[in-house]
């Protein structure tokens, strides 16, 4: 029969359907688009590739640095969420409450090629992109206007993708958003209750299971969670204990893009290249040294979509078996 779990980090339920569970290859969606090897490399109506760059107003990092040949480029956001000009000013009347739109809206394009796909890129590419994200993200928590930044990827449409070339976005907000601060209090409150973060009680758990687990090194495991809300949800967690994902090394930042990549290889060969979501969670800019949280990566394949239910709930019904999911994506062939 059914099963209702619940992820004891976020404290989020999701039911288990059993009486509804897919077999992992039955996922597999043969009328994605083309892979990314059978386009061209460059587009001219791309504004990533090679010779299309814009000026160096728009420009903020490049690596590696100062090195025409660049792999990784930080731009501006054409049509940024948020003015980096301005005060952060609150308002507040009655039930109206605002705050004015400052922050924080960057691209970091990940490759000189546009047909490629991270899962396609070599490790030391991969890892570039992760600098990138510290070298920005360390930029924008210095500024006092900002509470927390979010490192994402969209890959794909249904992802929220509208560009092919590679790339990813970092926002930094003058807020914590209430999602952000709602896991930050169930950790805290975890960590109260037992002296110990929920994170590493977790990744201990799947260590000790082992069946969820896909991948993993010696800094890093890759596994779907006991509690996956959707199939084929990945969680990459640091074996150290950490808060901010600014505060890693730059050769556990390298084993990180070697166990990234082979994730995102499983999914690309394994599942003909999905859609996916790629975000970074990590600790606030206030709360970098809270010992009551841990950073990590979550990858979210859209293989499956939200519908009434979970809008009017909050909570997820999960076609796919956790276990089943692990399993597949061990068994491919990277």
């Amino acid at each position: 029969m059914p099963e209702l779990r619940q992820n004891m980090a976020t404290k989020q339920w999701v039911i288990i359907s059993t009486e509804r569970a897919r077999r992992p290859e039955e996922f597999v969606d043969w009328s994605q688009r083309p892979t990314h090897e059978s386009l061209e490399s460059y587009d001219p109506h791309c504004p990533f590739c090679v010779g299309n760059e814009e000026g160096p107003e728009m420009e903020l990092l490049r690596l590696p640095q100062d090195n025409p040949q660049w792999q990784v480029r930080v731009v501006k956001n054409r049509f940024p969420a948020l003015s980096q000009q301005g005060d952060r000013v609150r308002e507040f009347d009655g039930v109206h409450r605002a705050i004015s739109g400052v922050g924080y809206h960057e691209v970091v394009v990940e490759a000189r090629e546009h047909n490629t796909t991270p899962a396609l890129l070599t490790e030391e590419e991969l890892a570039l992109t992760l600098l990138a994200f510290q070298m920005r993200g360390v930029v924008m928590s210095l500024d006092d206007r900002i509470e927390h930044v979010i490192y994402f990827k969209n890959h794909g449409v249904r992802a929220g993708a509208s560009l092919l070339h590679p790339h990813s976005q970092i926002i930094g907000l003058p807020v914590a958003p209430y999602d952000v601060r709602m896991r930050d209090e169930e950790a805290r409150r975890h960590f109260d209750d037992t002296g110990c973060c929920v994170f590493c009680a977790v990744l201990e758990d799947e260590l000790r299971d082992r069946r969820r687990v896909i991948a993993e090194n010696d800094d890093y495991v890759a596994f779907v969670p006991y509690a996956a809300l959707s199939p084929f949800h990945v969680w990459i967690v640091p074996r150290e204990h950490h808060s901010s994902f600014l505060m890693v090394s730059p050769i556990s930042l390298q084993r990180l893009a070697g166990l990234a990549r082979d994730v995102l290889r499983r999914l690309y060969f394994g599942l003909n290249d999905p859609d996916y979501n790629i975000i970074v969670r990590t600790a606030p800019v206030k709360a970098w040294y809270a010992d009551y949280l841990h950073w990590y990566v979550s990858l979210i394949p859209r293989v499956s979509q939200s519908a009434g239910f979970e809008l009017g709930s909050g909570m997820y019904i999960n076609t796919a078996l956790p276990e089943a999911s692990a399993a597949f994506l061990r068994s491919v062939s990277i």
